[in-house]
């Protein structure tokens, strides 16, 4: 996503001859707008800088139409000065103060043209630095990740790359458990540790008080800050106040084996995300506000860390696994099949089950079995099952994501054996229901804004493409994909996130 541009940094812009009249004087600008129409809100997608001579404004009429901008979501209004107005009507900046929307006055040398070449020029900049500041923390990561020690090295440079608070949760900790948590006697109970790192130092001032601000710990006097802390979520140098914690502790839980990989919220001025590291662990992030590279680095360091953090299998078994590698496709240790999965869940003896089954190849686990076998599941005694469609050796992981959800409808209607059947999402959820989730969801956006995003998300996100199936201006597409992400509230850069609005917008005409 392109960031947006600072109202001040665009009255800083020599030669324009910008001046800021009323209202705040802090904005972010996602394009512009010319418009000398009475209503020109209807037209306006959020975001944008307004710019009018006023040829339809009348005095008397400034208030309604200062109030039609800030409801349509404007970030300023530009108005030039000559022909029609040789100064600003005094009741508009009285509206503008009112209504909270930026008033700036545009001087009769500087075409709007112009203004909105800066604009354009300033975004793209903006996306410029946006991009080395990615490849700048990309490099430190891979770094960090060959240390010594690369856990704490990794999430401490991550912290000082978003400038916020940084967690690894260790398995024993458990997904989604809480710092401080009520145990015996009123103390705290500790189900694990969590690796962490506050926000780094030698990180600016102003960052740094941004972060206090924002809830988010201050980075530690020296050493880097990281540390083992009892409990699920702790840093060292300070830990984010418990309003946080316990909304990113209900975060954590949304991530992880058989859930989604990445999740995404805030609290306030503070930005929380959640990342499925693998082994049951989770990077979890705190960080005062969130900018459009941030999801990148992020997405980097979670890599990193599965990697790091990787249980290697010893002696025999990393031998078996070595020769299979270096012989051939994995799937090639099986014969050809059709292979079932079976997920299972019952009071009986999983091996008996197996041999029921007709196979050794199971895999107990606190929440139940997962199995794999030639022969055809029928129902078992004292079990409930899930299973898949056939399979050769090569799909087994769809296999077993079919299972686990034959498994789930098998609970749901009491039947002692589901099998997979139809593979769309239609399938997964009633049409009914998945209607009413995406009128729901997509409920704030126009059928303009549907429509765009729909097309942008066929395009896996490319402005070019995107802009050449809808005929609009690919500065039009990345403004109206801005306003989708903002009234929806939503990270579209998140996978998880597009996947959802992808499924919701597929269910509307």
């Amino acid at each position: 996503m392109t960031p947006p541009v600072g109202l001040a940094a665009l009255l800083g812009e020599r030669g324009l001859g910008l001046r800021h009249l009323a209202g705040p004087a802090v904005a972010e600008v996602h394009g512009v707008h010319a418009s000398e129409m009475a209503d020109p809100s209807p037209y306006l997608l959020g975001g944008e800088l307004l710019l009018t001579a006023g040829a339809e404004l009348t005095e008397a009429g400034a208030a309604g139409y200062v109030a039609r901008l800030a409801r349509a979501g404007a970030a300023a209004l530009g108005f030039g000065v000559t022909p029609v107005h040789e100064v600003v009507p005094p009741g508009l900046a009285g509206a503008c103060e009112r209504y909270g929307l930026p008033l700036v006055e545009v001087p009769p040398g500087t075409p709007f043209t112009a203004v909105a070449r800066s604009v354009g020029r300033l975004m793209a900049e903006a996306r410029t630095r946006e991009l080395r500041r990615v490849a700048e923390a990309q490099q430190a990561l891979a770094a960090a990740a060959a240390r010594p020690d690369p856990v704490p090295a990794l999430l401490s440079r991550l912290a000082a790359s978003l400038t916020g608070w940084a967690a690894l949760l260790d398995p024993a900790a458990g997904p989604g458990a809480g710092a401080g948590a009520p145990g015996p006697a009123g103390g705290a109970r500790s189900t694990g540790t969590a690796r962490a790192a506050g926000t780094a130092p030698g990180a600016a001032p102003g960052a740094a008080r941004a972060a206090a601000s924002a809830g988010v710990p201050a980075a530690p006097a020296a050493g880097g800050g990281t540390d083992t802390v009892p409990g699920a979520v702790a840093a060292a140098g300070g830990v984010p106040d418990a309003e946080v914690l316990g909304a990113l502790a209900a975060l954590v839980r949304r991530v992880g084996p058989g859930a989604a990989a990445t999740a995404t919220d805030a609290l306030g001025p503070v930005s929380l995300a959640a990342y499925a590291v693998g082994g049951g662990r989770v990077l979890a992030l705190a960080t005062p506000g969130r900018t459009p590279g941030d999801h990148t680095i992020a997405s980097i360091a979670a890599v990193l860390l599965s990697l790091v953090t990787a249980e290697h299998p010893a002696g025999d078994e990393a031998a078996a696994l070595t020769r299979l590698l270096l012989d051939g496709d994995p799937a090639g240790a099986l014969a050809p099949g059709p292979w079932y999965a079976v997920h299972a869940r019952g009071d009986g003896d999983p091996r008996a089950l197996a041999a029921a089954l007709g196979t050794v190849l199971l895999d107990p686990r606190g929440d139940g079995v997962r199995l794999l076998t030639d022969r055809e599941p029928g129902p078992q005694p004292g079990w409930r099952l899930g299973v898949s469609a056939p399979a050769a050796p090569g799909a087994l992981a769809t296999a077993a994501a079919q299972a686990r959800r034959a498994l789930a409808r098998a609970e749901a209607a009491r039947t002692p054996l589901s099998r997979h059947t139809d593979p769309g999402f239609a399938g997964l959820v009633g049409e009914e229901e998945a209607r009413a989730h995406a009128e729901a969801l997509l409920e704030p956006l126009s059928p303009a804004l549907r429509d765009t995003l729909r097309g942008w998300l066929a395009h896996h996100g490319s402005w070019d493409r995107s802009a050449a199936a809808l005929g609009l201006h690919r500065n039009t597409v990345r403004q109206r994909v801005a306003r989708c992400a903002a009234l929806l509230d939503r990270d579209l850069d998140d996978p998880d996130t597009r996947m959802e609005l992808w499924f919701a917008l597929r269910r509307l005409p």
